[in-house]
C-alpha cells in the first residue's frame, strides 16, 4: 500500500473512531462509559439507546483493531 493510501485510511479510521465515541456518549447521555467501562451500557433501561450504543461500540472496537494493525 502506498504511503498516501495508508495516511488516507488512517484519517478515515480516525473520523470513524471519533463518530463512534460521540455516538456511544450520546446514547449513554454522558462520557462515563469511557472511564467506568462498557458495563454502563448494559445497565441502560432504554432498549433503543442500548442497541445504538452497542452498535457504535462494536464499530469503535473494529476501528481500533484496524488502527493497531496499520500502525
Amino acid at each position: 500500500m502506498a504511503i498516501a493510501q495508508i495516511k488516507n485510511l488512517q484519517r478515515r479510521l480516525g473520523l470513524l473512531e471519533q463518530e463512534a465515541v460521540e455516538e456511544v456518549s450520546r446514547a449513554c447521555g454522558n462520557d462515563l462509559w469511557q472511564t467506568v467501562g462498557f458495563d454502563v451500557v448494559d445497565s441502560m433501561e432504554d432498549a433503543d439507546r442500548r442497541a445504538r450504543a452497542n452498535y457504535y461500540y462494536g464499530q469503535l472496537q473494529v476501528v481500533r483493531e484496524l488502527k493497531d494493525v496499520i500502525g
